[in-house]
């Protein structure tokens, strides 16, 4: 069984795992974290934006957000990261030092926001007409009907899109890697990869991933939980009635005139 052990060295060595893990915690997790968690902010500033272009009746605004979400959505997100990270890497200099760390969440940024766009465009347009035009009704405005009513009723709708969307922005994280992070910027992929180069040894590329798993499964379960609450509602299920008195409400009642007869 000498491949079984050779298997079990190269990707479940626990000492190597042990050794990796104060800089996975420490300085992957975090930086992981930090990435997704500014990316999707700005994403969501981007699509909302996006989405109210894309909704509204005038060309000039369809237009653009409709090739802005064709370009982004249609590019590898390697690609983009790359054409953003190395096109803007003087001005980067320039503003932020020679870190490449703001490159990398401006471009899953860009991205997130074509995705976030549509999951809000998809939420607005799923409400009914009808309460806009009850807003207009009562004397709104189109853009406070949009704001007050439409867009937050849409945006409740589309939340397990949006963690969804979030548990993607984590797994892309891992491609920042390609613009060179500084050591103090190394997320969970890079931090795993450099473990890995020095000990001859997947077992830390191993541990990265269950980090990404501690992350993503506990979202993953989450998404399923609302979504099934948003269907259900908080209506708590009655329980069964029995078949006899079902039958029994459909039967008409009985005349006076048939009852009395029965009696005698």
């Amino acid at each position: 069984m000498d491949w079984l052990d050779k298997i079990i060295k190269t990707f479940l060595d626990f000492d190597a795992m042990l050794q990796v893990m104060p800089q996975l915690l420490g300085t992957g997790l975090v930086n992981t974290l930090i990435i997704s968690l500014a990316a999707t902010v700005l994403g969501i500033v981007i699509g909302m934006i996006l989405a109210v272009m894309g909704v509204s009746r005038t060309a000039w605004l369809r237009v653009p957000a409709r090739i802005y979400t064709d370009v982004f959505r249609g590019l590898p997100a390697i690609l983009t990261i790359l054409l953003i990270g190395q096109g803007f890497a003087a001005l980067s200099r320039q503003v932020f030092g020679p870190s490449p760390y703001p490159l990398g969440i401006l471009a899953l940024s860009l991205i997130a926001g074509a995705y976030i766009g549509e999951i809000f465009r998809a939420g607005i347009q799923s409400v009914e007409r009808g309460q806009l035009e009850a807003c207009r009704a009562l004397g709104m405005t189109y853009g406070s009907a949009m704001r007050l009513v439409v867009v937050p009723q849409g945006i409740r709708r589309v939340l397990p899109a949006l963690v969804n969307q979030f548990i993607a922005i984590v797994k892309d994280s891992s491609l920042v890697y390609f613009l060179g992070l500084l050591v103090s910027e190394r997320e969970l992929f890079r931090v795993g990869q450099d473990a890995a180069v020095l000990t001859g040894n997947l077992s830390p590329l191993v541990m990265a991933g269950v980090f990404y798993l501690v992350i993503t499964v506990p979202l993953t379960h989450l998404v399923n939980y609302f979504d099934n609450r948003f269907r259900t509602g908080r209506r708590k299920a009655s329980p069964p009635k029995s078949g006899l008195e079902e039958v029994a409400e459909q039967q008409p009642p009985l005349s006076p005139v048939y009852t009395r007869g029965e009696n005698t």
